[in-house]
């Protein structure tokens, strides 16, 4: 009987080893200490790793348009209710503004209250990006940022296709079709998906080497405020808004874990996208409200972004000693609900949008945005981690209000 016992035990043994070392999660994980070590060791080779980081970022990016597309064409039509599709469309940007504006005035608050603009500046060596924000806050344009926006404009396509499709006559064998494209698509993004140990060592081997662990010493203080507002507003905010449909936001959190930590890796909630669609339809949530919400909530749903946005725009007031009134606060998030929207699509747009911020304002130099270019790469991974939990969050809560979330799949979330 010892014997059995033994050979049971070791059996256990050996499928919990196969379970970790063929676990994804583990992979990336991996990927990401070593991409550390390598950029901290050896920052010469960090940095040439940037190109592996940014290639798996941009071979996803290749499967966002056709999934986003697929997705809300075959929500939109696969409702066969013009008015459904309607009545969740308002809900989702009525609480994407709604939560969007409380993340950007959490954000003014915590900036207030720890000042992290009171800092030591002597000992910083600030590069020169007034050339760089001062062109890009001239030369800032409503029009040209929806047409170099590509998420909003499939975003648009698809939604006026989905709309038509309800209409036209072959409706069912052209589903039909697109349904198998998107099998195709998503079994392709499953193959890609293998990669990501990649993309994470290649991110954070780059990030570690290029700045540097010892560089984040005198920004260490507005660092610290940015992912305790972000901590703050994840399990505050929405862990609030799940308790009250009796979910823990810890069980969330431990469901998309392997995109957490890819989202980590890359810095790019993008990476993320097509995979936590799948999780959020296997978790519980309809297809087609998944198809609206998740890629809406890439344009308009930003939580992580307008946290950050809100806190730099306090922080250059801070470093500059320049005294903002309540009123030219109420601007300031007041600019930043309406320039934050679709941020995510355009590169280098936090630049952008954080220029023509303070162009309106007129008190704060634009050259203080050199002073957050050394960390900026530091806390993109909060602001995409935020970005991807805000609209998982903003998906179950939509599907919850439509009761359309199917409950058989929900108890391993529910709270205990």
């Amino acid at each position: 009987m010892n014997i059995n016992t033994s050979n049971s035990s070791s059996k256990t043994k050996k499928t919990l080893f196969h379970s970790v070392v063929t676990n994804l999660t583990f992979w990336v994980l991996i990927a990401i200490v070593t991409g550390i070590l390598l950029g901290h060791f050896s920052p010469d080779n960090g940095v040439k790793m940037k190109i592996v980081g940014e290639t798996f970022v941009d071979i996803i990016k290749l499967f966002i348009g056709p999934i986003i597309f697929l997705t809300i064409v075959l929500g939109i039509s696969g409702m066969g209710n013009l008015k459904k599709v309607g009545r969740i469309g308002v809900k989702a940007l009525a609480y994407f503004e709604v939560v969007s504006t409380v993340a950007l005035a959490i954000g003014v608050v915590v900036a207030y209250l720890f000042q992290p603009g009171k800092i030591d500046k002597s000992g910083l060596a600030l590069q020169d990006a007034s050339k760089y924000t001062n062109h890009a806050a001239e030369n800032f344009s409503w029009l040209q940022f929806f047409f170099s926006n590509f998420t909003l404009q499939v975003l648009l396509a698809a939604i006026v296709c989905g709309i038509a499709l309800n209409f036209y006559q072959k409706r069912e064998q052209t589903i039909l079709v697109l349904e198998r494209f998107s099998n195709v698509v998503f079994t392709g993004l499953k193959y890609v998906m293998y990669l990501a140990p990649l993309g994470a060592f290649g991110g954070m081997a780059y990030t570690t080497g290029k700045f540097g662990l010892e560089t984040l010493i005198p920004l260490g203080k507005l660092m610290l405020c940015v992912y305790l507002t972000m901590a703050l507003f994840v399990f505050l905010i929405l862990g609030s808004l799940l308790k009250y449909y009796k979910i823990n936001i810890l069980s969330i959190l431990k469901y998309i874990k392997e995109e957490l930590l890819l989202v980590l890796g890359t810095s790019s909630s993008e990476a993320a996208l097509p995979s936590i669609m799948i999780k959020l339809e296997q978790m519980g949530c309809s297809k087609s409200v998944v198809g609206l919400v998740i890629p809406t909530g890439y344009s308009f749903n930003l939580d992580g972004t307008s946290i950050y946005l809100s806190m730099s725009v306090i922080f250059l007031a801070q470093l500059y000693d320049v005294h903002l009134s309540f009123f030219e606060i109420l601007t300031v998030i007041g600019i930043l609900m309406i320039t934050s929207k679709g941020a995510a699509g355009v590169t280098g747009s936090g630049f952008i949008v954080l220029a023509s911020t303070l162009t309106v304002l007129h008190k704060i130099p634009v050259e203080g945005l050199a002073f957050l270019l050394g960390v900026d790469k530091f806390m993109s991974e909060a602001r995409a981690i935020t970005n991807l939990i805000g609209n998982t969050v903003a998906t179950i809560i939509i599907s919850k209000t439509e009761r359309d979330f199917t409950e058989l799949n929900l108890n391993p979330l529910q709270e205990k």
